[in-house]
């Protein structure tokens, strides 16, 4: 027979639901040794792609922004700021749905990896960078609720061609890939690049010109990144691809100035004149200056001082032995 309870034991029952020690002692009791935690699972939105590898993801964009940002200043001669607001694992079909339609939205490969990416620019920054380069103000731009016409759209591949570069230079840290633009669409729901309960890796960006802001959004669906997986394991790949990428950019810009002409002359001294002095002068003449001519002569390279030097001749030639570097503030 089952135990009854008297009266006492359901009066202190009654009160300790009323001071809450019932909660207590179940809480007590899941945080004993002997307790198994249990966490609840979704089918539907399972996580394919581990806490680092996605921080590695975020690092590797990172990059991205910031020469996608220059890129984007140079061009529009004004400061753009690009960063990566989020990196989020979703489903296709969540990721399609969160968009605003109509939209830019872009069909990408990137060969040799199998499979389709996807870039979506927000209509709020895309229209003003299309009035800027039409030589608008972006003061009071209306952002109209239609699809690009033909115009818009090839003034818009000149912005997405300089992201696929930059993407495909941020990548070659990852593996050797080549963004290609295949397709365009205005509406999203109509592209259907892999099953809508596909895991996909959302990277988010913050795109920043003047007063307007707007986002961009690259979907990677797991397919595609799932053989290059294992390179994104590793904490170590990030500190070395860093030090790797920044040695060889430097590397880059020294090659590109090694070939560049500046403009060298050697100075050899200073002095004041009036104008009828000036007007006076003659073949055959003497310029006196304060400086002995003993002293060396200074020589400046695209206007500042650089080195000093003695004035001579070299094979019948005049010429300048160098003797030392030049103070900045060294007189002429």
């Amino acid at each position: 027979m089952a135990e009854v309870l008297d009266q006492s034991e359901v009066d202190a029952l009654l009160a300790a639901v009323d001071t809450g020690g019932l909660a207590e002692q179940a809480d007590t009791a899941s945080r004993s040794p002997g307790a198994v935690e249990v966490r609840t699972y979704d089918f539907k939105r399972p996580e394919r792609v581990s806490k680092d590898q996605m921080r590695a993801m975020e690092a590797l964009h990172e990059g991205f922004a910031r020469n996608f940002g220059a890129s984007l200043s140079a061009f529009l001669r004004t400061i753009v700021d690009v960063r990566v607001a989020t990196a989020e694992q979703l489903t296709y079909s969540e990721f399609i749905h969160s968009l605003p339609t109509p939209t830019c939205f872009h069909v990408l490969e990137a060969p040799p990896l199998e499979g389709q990416l996807c870039l979506e620019i927000s209509p709020l920054i895309i229209y003003p960078i299309i009035d800027r380069l039409l030589g608008g103000s972006n003061a009071e731009i209306f952002i109209p609720e239609r699809p690009l016409t033909d115009i818009e759209w090839r003034l818009v591949k000149r912005i997405t061609d300089r992201a696929l570069a930059n993407l495909t230079e941020v990548w070659a840290n990852l593996v050797q890939v080549e963004f290609q633009l295949k397709d365009t669409e205005s509406n999203p729901h109509l592209v259907q690049n892999v099953a809508p309960n596909e895991v996909v890796v959302v990277v988010g960006f913050e795109l920043k010109a003047g007063a307007r802001t707007g986002t961009m959004s690259l979907c990677i669906p797991f397919n595609v990144i799932e053989p290059v997986m294992s390179k994104l394991a590793t904490q170590s790949w990030l500190a070395y691809r860093r030090a790797g990428a920044t040695t060889d950019h430097m590397n880059r810009i020294s090659n590109s100035l090694e070939m560049s002409a500046v403009r060298m002359r050697a100075l050899l001294g200073q002095t004041a004149i009036c104008v009828r002095e000036l007007m006076a002068l003659r073949p055959g003449d003497i310029i006196k200056t304060a400086k002995p001519a003993s002293s060396e002569l200074v020589i400046q390279v695209e206007g500042k001082n650089k080195f000093a030097g003695r004035l001579g001749r070299h094979k019948g030639k005049r010429a300048i032995l160098i003797t030392r570097h030049a103070r900045p503030n060294e007189r002429i």
